[in-house]
């Protein structure tokens, strides 16, 4: 099932994606509510009744409502936490190969996360970004779950059955606010509390089933074989893989549980995939040939994420008519 949030004259709602068409789940079961973050809450309880309208509307059981006229949001509007892990292996290695660093390894000793702006969600359509921004702005082409339902001091073993569903995940980045506050041992923060996009829908467990591989050797959890490429206006310029993920999402969500409650709503992604922003296709590039042409976004580029299974995430970026800088505030 693909569970889609939208909006109709202002108003957001909850609906199911079947053959290109959004269904609001309220009007086809008024036990449903009308909005995710609610769903979420008793997703124990209300997720076998989405699963059954899901299923009649497939079959052509009932015909709902279908909407007409809507835009379509981030899956989760209103997180009530979003986290960020570091899961790929081949994506931290390229990082350090390029600052002529050798691996960390701690990596291969425990999952980290850190904390990014929940109320900075975004879902598909217009990003709006500040001059400072454009200093080096990027993508991270990544996948992201969301929690269906509360729990603490979870082990691996029982982490996935806590998992509402996937989604794709751009964590946008500003890399030279990132980097500046870096130097002191801090962040990453103010480069990426701007917007972190999510969409174009979540998707259950359930449908990526087929795609289903073991976790790499020494790791607990389910895993993925799902293609995740991102374009940027036409042109790809990354590609991985979900299979790559060191970590799994459980090991993620058992260290993200100690000695705290994760709760419904809450978002986890999963890090950067291998080649799966600027920074780091820049670095092997430049290290490759010094003469290599650097990227970066600008205003009016079309950054497009798809992975197998979750869809196409369609974003552009947009510079917000204003010259305010925090950059030119420097002591």
């Amino acid at each position: 099932m693909k569970l889609v949030s939208y909006k109709t004259e202002e108003q957001e709602h909850l609906g199911v994606f079947v053959d290109g068409h959004i269904y609001n789940l309220n009007s086809c079961d008024k036990q449903l509510p009308d909005d995710m973050n609610s769903f979420l809450k008793d997703s124990e309880v209300l997720m076998e009744r989405a699963m059954k309208i899901d299923r009649q509307i497939k079959n052509g059981e009932i015909e709902p409502k279908e909407e007409a006229f809507y835009e379509v949001i981030a899956p989760v509007p209103h997180p009530t936490s979003c986290r960020d892990g570091y899961a790929f292996r081949q994506h931290v290695a390229a990082a350090r190969r390029n600052r002529k660093l050798d691996m960390i390894a701690e990596f291969d000793q425990y999952p980290i996360f850190y904390f990014t702006n929940h109320n900075a969600i975004q879902g598909p359509g217009e990003i709006i970004c500040m001059p400072d921004h454009f200093q080096k702005l990027d993508f991270e082409l990544e996948v992201a779950v969301v929690i269906g339902k509360k729990g603490r001091n979870i082990t691996a073993a029982e982490a996935d059955q806590y998992i509402a569903g996937y989604m794709i995940m751009n964590d946008m980045s500003a890399r030279t606010l990132q980097m500046e506050e870096m130097l002191l041992n801090l962040g990453p923060a103010k480069g990426k509390d701007f917007s972190t996009v999510i969409g174009p829908w979540l998707v259950t467990p359930d449908e990526l089933e087929a795609y289903k591989i073991a976790p790499k050797q020494g790791h607990t959890g389910s895993n993925y074989n799902l293609e995740m490429t991102c374009t940027v206006n036409g042109k790809q310029v990354s590609v991985g893989s979900m299979s790559d993920m060191d970590w799994t999402f459980a090991e993620i969500i058992e260290r993200c549980a100690y000695g705290v409650d994760i709760l419904p709503g809450d978002v986890i992604g999963s890090g950067t995939v291998g080649t799966g922003c600027l920074l780091e296709l820049n670095g092997t590039g430049l290290l490759n040939n010094p003469d290599y042409p650097v990227q970066w976004l600008q205003d009016g580029d079309i950054v497009e994420m798809e992975i197998t299974g979750l869809g196409i995430l369609s974003n552009i970026i947009r510079k917000a008519d204003t010259n305010f800088s925090i950059l030119n505030l420097k002591k």
